[in-house]
Order: structure tokens, then sequence, then C-alpha cells
């Protein structure tokens, strides 16, 4: 083939050629409601939204928190407290998920970035650092309890309101998940001995005495 000729190696792919840098308006804004037929009024579905935002950075939170603490987590107790980590955070994964499709079966829209969930959430932030293993579980059983109060609170709201559907996935998902989680955790601050057990004081009492009229 000569040299100077000319092939234009693009002539027919046009079609599979991928469209690239493209950018348009929202389709629809943050807040705002895309009314669908499912019996529920447009004031409702945007206060139900509003409440489960809340829930999903809250939730989102969490979940990031049991992955933080799951890859720094030490000490004698780490493999079965890596994997208990682990295996909640894999839960609260599947709360994001459901509270996430039910904020856009409602109309709405979810938040998903890691900046808004950020400026959203009423968990304290953790440091970067690495922390004790009794402060790690005392971190995660206070962001739990901020998510159990709440989700009470607007369960009973999406119940008065008539959102049967919000109140369910409240009561029925997220309350009964984590208080299980909660009590996994608990149980790990509960101080009692691992291998000799704690006597009564009159038995220790008894003890010492014989062994002082043994001397």
């Amino acid at each position: 083939m000569p040299r100077d000729s000319k092939i234009n190696h693009h002539s027919g792919s046009e079609r599979a050629r991928p469209i690239l840098h493209q950018t348009a308006r929202e389709i629809q804004p943050y807040g705002k409601i895309a009314k669908l037929p499912i019996a529920l009024d447009e004031t409702l579905c945007a206060e139900s939204c509003e409440n489960l935002n809340q829930v999903l950075a809250d939730t989102i939170t969490l979940r990031d928190l049991y992955k933080k603490h799951h890859w720094q987590v030490a000490g004698h107790t780490f493999y079965q407290i890596h994997l208990l980590f682990d295996k909640h955070y894999e839960e609260q994964n599947e709360l994001v998920d459901t509270i996430a499709e039910r904020i856009q079966s409602l109309g709405g829209i979810s938040l998903a970035m890691a900046p808004d969930v950020a400026e959203t959430t009423i968990i304290p932030r953790p440091p970067r650092g690495r922390e004790e293993l009794p402060v790690q579980l005392s971190r995660l059983l206070e962001a739990h309890e901020f998510i159990l109060k709440e989700a009470r609170a607007m369960a009973k709201q999406a119940s008065d309101s008539g959102d049967d559907g919000t109140n369910d996935l409240l009561v029925s998902d997220i309350v009964r998940t984590n208080e299980l989680q909660v009590w996994f955790l608990s149980e790990h601050l509960v101080d009692v001995p691992l291998v000799r057990a704690d006597a009564p004081s009159a038995e220790k009492e008894a003890a010492k005495s014989r062994s002082a009229s043994a001397r």
C-alpha cells in the first residue's frame, strides 16, 4: 500500500463512538417532588422525604463508621470484633439502599454524595486516627441512639399522617436493625471476668480468713 494513501479509520464507526463531556440542567432539583400516583399528598411526600434524608445521612455515616472501626480495631478480640463490625456494616449498607429507594418512590431525591451527607448528619465526626476498642464501641452506640431517637419520632409522624410505607420502613427495618446491633455492641462493654469468676464479697472474706488461719 502506498505511504501517501489516506485511510479514514473513523468512517462507519460514528454510531459506536461514545458521546463524551455532556452536560445539561438537572431534571429534578433536590428538595422538589416529582409526584407519582401513589395516593399520597405531595406535601406529605415532601415531609417524609425530608425526614428520610436525615435518617439516610445518619445511616450512611454509621455505616462508614463501622467500616473505619473494622479496619482500625486492635486488641486481643480483634478477630471477633473485626468480623462483627463488617457484618453490621453490611446490614447498615442494606438499610442505606432501602431508605434511598423509599425516598425515590415518594417522588423525592435521596442524598448520595459524601459532602452532602457530612453537611446533614447529626452524628459527631470521629478523628482520622485509630482509637481504642471501648471508644469505638461507645461511638457506635451513640450513633445508633441518635438514629433510634429520630426514627421513632419520624415513624409516629408518618403513622399520624397516613404514610404507612414510611412508617413500616422506619419501624420494621431501621428501629429493629439498630436495636439488635446495639445489643450486640453493648454486651462487649460489660465488665465481667474472662477466666476466674468474681466471687461474692462473703466468699472472698471467708477465703481470706482460711488463708490467714493456714499461716
